[in-house]
């Protein structure tokens, strides 16, 4: 079972948290892998919030195939941060040559007169683009290219990738107000970094715990949708695609992700004013529902935090909160290590059927189906 989690604050956070909220649950560790993505990003790259910053793991020439690549479509890199590492002997990382992030500024004729939508879109497919290049012989692996989001994903014991990337100790360059992170891959599948939550689309990003045993079904569907839904090297994909498709394609509000997903039964959905919505939504998009056991976090463009279950609840999930902090974990050990000292009793464990969102403000929603 993976383990999964996500820290959202109104302060800065550093990493460090998320590899304690992990940790803490490491019953679950088969030393495939750590991943984390970063949104609302402070430090270094809090000055550089508008502008996309590119997460990469290369050899030296998949390096300057993407450098050229960007260089060729007009980009200039304005920052980069090179993260220094510690591969002392013995540690259990599979550890890639480069690891890149860096910051560019937008080409000129998009500084010009491009829109947002058109600016997101031009991202979007030289991420793809990107991807394309380094495919062969493994050159590197393109996590995201986004404004104000990092990701860092990495096969091994997850203790040791922190010590690697050395991130247990905190300092201030390297912090955001969003952290979600997983510390298993899905086992289903080969090891590939790719196949490590969380995944990241267009401002989205998305971990599950647990599998989709329709996950044939979603892929068969979501790879007609839209020239993003690609890869599918864990059958979690398919919950960031189908949040991306309901929230950004269609432009619904994020309450009916969940009636996507795990759509009512019909004796429930006549009962309901909205039904024709509803039964709508079963019609067209049959091909988009789960089944299996699983719990869901995703961050939405606007870094929202949220999290809902399958329809049965087999999957845990549990959010605790602090003044100044929510955090969502699959265990509630992994709480307990971040934020010792709350109020335990206002802890919330979300039923099957409903959607907890946490807001910029840290208010929590919670929607009933």
């Amino acid at each position: 079972m993976c383990r999964i989690g996500a820290i959202k604050s109104l302060q800065y956070t550093h990493p460090s948290q998320a590899l304690l909220l992990m940790q803490s649950q490491q019953k679950g560790h088969d030393n495939s892998g750590f991943a984390m993505i970063m949104h609302d990003l402070g430090g270094i790259f809090e000055s550089y919030k508008h502008l996309p910053t590119l997460s990469m793991a290369c050899t030296d020439e998949g390096l300057k195939i993407a450098e050229d690549i960007l260089h060729a479509a007009g980009f200039q890199r304005v920052m980069q941060w090179v993260p220094e590492t510690n591969p002392e002997p013995g540690l259990d990382i599979n550890a890639m040559p480069n690891y890149v992030f860096e910051t560019f500024d937008y080409p000129r004729a998009y500084k010009r007169s491009a829109d947002q939508k058109e600016k997101e879109e031009l991202l979007l497919d030289m991420r793809l683009k990107l991807r394309a290049a380094l495919e062969e012989n493994e050159q590197g692996f393109v996590y995201s290219f986004w404004p104000d989001v990092v990701t860092l994903k990495e096969i091994g014991d997850p203790r040791d990738i922190g010590t690697y990337f050395n991130l247990w100790e905190p300092d201030d360059r390297f912090t955001a107000r969003v952290i979600t992170a997983q510390c298993r891959q899905n086992t289903n599948y080969d090891i590939v970094r790719y196949a490590a939550h969380p995944f990241f689309l267009q401002g989205y990003t998305a971990l599950a715990n647990g599998e989709n045993t329709f996950y044939l079904k979603n892929v068969e569907f979501q790879r007609t949708l839209h020239r993003g839904y690609i890869g599918f090297e864990s059958d979690s994909q398919c919950f960031l695609y189908s949040l991306h498709y309901v929230h950004r394609e269609l432009n619904w509000p994020l309450s009916y992700f969940k009636h996507v997903i795990t759509p009512l039964p019909f004796d429930d959905i006549n009962r309901r004013s909205d039904k024709e919505q509803l039964l709508a939504i079963r019609q067209s998009l049959a091909h988009l529902e789960i089944n299996g056991p699983n719990t869901i976090i995703g961050v939405m463009p606007d870094n929202t935090v949220f999290t809902c279950c399958d329809a049965k609840k087999l999957r845990p999930v549990v959010i605790g909160r602090s003044d100044d902090t929510v955090v969502i974990s699959s265990e509630v050990c992994g709480i307990n290590e971040v934020l010792p000292d709350r109020d335990w009793e206002t802890d919330i464990y979300p039923n099957e059927r409903e959607v907890v969102a946490i807001s910029n403000d840290l208010e929590v929603h919670r929607w009933k189906q």
